[in-house]
């Protein structure tokens, strides 16, 4: 059971146990409140909030049981002009509701104003329109679970659709697929584990709608970065029911995996909400306290739109930074989630206009107990002035290194030489080596769920994003991407084996370089979007993953799965501390060293050389453990490399070759031969003598 009160705390609606609830709703400047409810088979009927302390209007409904939907109605002046937009002919939903129920259908009721060039107030009724928050308990029998607490330098991030994971399986029964259940089935449990990640990243399952410009089209909201209910799972991906029941199959998810001892991390957007700009939907905050939930810009008319969805939510103001923080602990102390990952983490850093490491936000979380505790992921960007922040983030903080992305994509397409790729393959200490970070503060990755696919990333030189229905305009045209002389998938064996070498180089980049690797669902075995670079509106066989694979596909998987191994079993690929270029041991090598292909270390020159495409990298043994010399070449013809000589080593045994997908057993080879390092390609040597 939840929390019980009988006045203004806790927010939200709370059951008594005795078939009634507290509610008590936040409206600052409002003149009044109605609690709307919605029997089975009956009218709505209203109950005025007549109290009112702190602002926060609130009342104890005698009547009001686990399952029942509601909303609310606040009423208080209509002046768009300046930022007021009250309106008590829109039901609004509870920002404090745990589940949400129904749809919002496109009907100019659920609009405010009554269109784009009339300010003035909509009368018409949105209830038959909008969604309805639900009455809900908390009780679960969560039994031993527990957080797997995996530290950082061991883990390894697996991005995910809830629905596009499992939509295609064969091994998850149908009624099943698409939802937290079918997540949390043995056939997706037993293939994450045989893989070897270790944290589940979960896109967006916050209660969120569809962008009124999709309805319109048809289409509708696949990726989820759309937000409406910052407490609520979303309803869709609930295989039970959407009264309450997608919070306990949320549940039985979460302990499900962390049974396995997988950890659960969330991709949560509070950087703005689905009303969008001014001409949006009202649905929740807007019709609260417009002025207060957002950022507005011209005397309060327009919105300041750092987000590029039309809105941004101030998190600045207290009350909202107190909602936000409020969502974030009941996902961790309620739902037990171990971590989140923001998307457009510098628009809830900004404080007024700029961004402010020292802000409201970072600070409390900061000093929040139970929040500086779990793992914390920033996509360290937005869209506004300044907003590029990779690096910047505080300790606590780790981030997605944007430029460990660009960099590794830029050298194996042979548009840059070896001058970066040193500090991003070893942890990316220009970045984070200051404030006491460590390297597992730079989230290592090639591709994310916004982007191509790996095998998109060798195969299209162009984005295709023409099912988006937006004329391809849609989605980023800067991709570093190459084709290798062919637009798409191709029946040319050349072009076909070099592509899947790419892949190979890319995946071996990847898992091997110091940091946290982030490996996004279905890389690991070729899967393609056909050239759409944006599929956030593809809820269909452009986004599932296809598990029906081919034979290369097969392989593909296999040589991930020796990648993870290779990681796991040796902590040279581990690094706790950033390297210092200095021997572990006296008369040992350095901890770090870089070849040149004559077997010797590169100089200043080559560090700068523009069309240097080949380096080595001797990572010296940690904790007893192996040491390994890593060679990278990516230009387009085969070059003799010398192997190096003491005090590296004498004996070199390849474990990865990306050539032949994977490592035959042969003959040690010794220091000083050379070898051929074909063009494209990538060996992994581990030194045994």
């Amino acid at each position: 059971m939840g929390p019980v009160s009988t006045g203004w705390d806790p927010l939200g609606v709370h059951p008594d146990g005795h078939g009634g609830a507290n509610v008590a709703l936040w409206a600052q400047s409002a003149s009044a409140v109605d609690l709307c409810v919605f029997p089975d088979g009956a009218a709505e009927y209203r109950i005025p909030l007549t109290h009112k302390v702190f602002n926060i209007f609130h009342a104890h409904a005698l009547d009001l049981p686990v399952g029942t939907r509601y909303g609310f109605r606040v009423e208080g002046p209509w002046q768009p002009r300046i930022g007021q937009r009250w309106n008590p002919n829109k039901l609004l939903l509870d920002p404090y509701a745990r589940a949400i129920d129904g749809d919002f259908k496109l009907h100019p009721a659920v609009f405010g104003h009554v269109d784009r060039d009339d300010l003035s107030m909509n009368t018409s009724d949105s209830a038959p329109y909008v969604p309805r928050s639900v009455v809900t308990d908390n009780w679960f029998d969560w039994g031993n679970d527990r957080h797997p607490h995996i530290p950082w330098g061991d883990t390894l991030i697996y991005e995910a659709h809830v629905r596009g994971l499992t939509m295609r399986n064969q091994f998850v029964p149908e009624q099943l697929r698409g939802t937290y259940a079918g997540l949390a089935h043995p056939a997706i449990i037993d293939y994450l584990l045989s893989l070897g990640v270790t944290a589940i990243e979960l896109m967006p399952i916050q209660h969120f709608v569809d962008e009124t410009h999709l309805l319109e089209l048809g289409l509708t909201n696949y990726w989820g970065y759309n937000s409406i209910g910052f407490f609520a799972p979303h309803a869709r991906y609930s295989s039970s029911g959407s009264r309450g029941e997608q919070v306990r199959e949320f549940k039985e998810m979460v302990k499900a995996l962390h049974s396995a001892g997988l950890e659960v991390i969330l991709d949560v957007v509070y950087n703005h909400t689905a009303e969008g700009s001014e001409l949006g939907p009202t649905l929740a905050f807007r019709g609260i306290g417009n002025d207060d939930y957002y950022r507005l810009k011209d005397q309060g008319r327009r919105y300041t739109d750092y987000t590029g969805t039309g809105n941004t939510f101030d998190v600045s103001h207290p009350h909202v930074l107190q909602l936000v923080m409020d969502s974030l602990r009941y996902w961790v102390t309620e739902m037990h989630v171990d971590g989140f990952r923001f998307d457009l983490a510098s628009a809830l850093a900004r404080s007024f206009h700029d961004v402010d490491m020292l802000g409201n936000f970072m600070t409390t979380i900061q000093q929040d107990p139970v929040l500086r505790r779990v793992k914390l992921i920033a996509e360290p960007w937005d869209v506004g002035p300044g907003g590029y922040q990779v690096g910047e983030f505080p300790p606590l903080w780790t981030e997605w290194n944007g430029k460990y992305r660009d960099c590794v994509r830029d050298y194996w397409r042979g548009a840059a030489g070896i001058g970066e790729l040193g500090w991003r393959l070893t942890g990316s200490a220009d970045l984070y080596a200051s404030e006491g970070r460590r390297p597992f503060a730079s989230i290592n990755f090639v591709t994310a769920h916004d982007g191509f696919t790996m095998r998109d990333l060798v195969s299209y030189d162009h984005k295709h994003n023409e099912a988006n229905l937006e004329g391809n305009r849609d989605g980023t045209d800067d991709n570093r991407s190459m084709n290798f002389g062919v637009e798409g998938e191709t029946d040319d064996e050349t072009v076909n084996d070099l592509r899947q070498r790419q892949i190979r180089n890319l995946m071996a980049t990847l898992l091997l370089s110091t940091g946290v690797p982030m490996l996004t669902a279905g890389d690991e075995f070729g899967r393609t979007q056909s050239g759409n670079n944006n599929a956030y509106c593809q809820d269909n066989e452009i986004s599932w993953l296809d598990w029906d694979w081919e034979p290369w596909q097969q392989d593909l998987h296999t040589f991930t799965k020796s990648l993870v191994r290779l990681r796991h079993d040796h902590p040279a690929f581990r690094q706790r501390y950033f390297f210092d270029g200095r021997p572990i041991h006296e008369g040992g090598p350095k901890d770090l060293a870089w070849i040149s292909p004559t077997g010797y270390e590169l100089t200043v020159e080559d560090w700068n050389s523009t069309t240097a495409r080949a380096l080595g990298m001797f990572i010296a043994g940690v904790d007893g453990g192996s040491s390994f010399l890593v060679l990278m070449h990516a230009g387009n013809e085969d070059i003799p490399f010398a192997l190096p000589g003491a005090p590296y080593g004498t004996k070199y045994h390849r474990v990865i070759d990306t050539v032949m997908a994977s490592a035959k057993s042969t003959n040690p080879a010794t220091a000083g031969s050379e070898i051929k390092l074909v063009a494209h390609s990538m060996l992994v040597f581990e030194v045994v003598g």
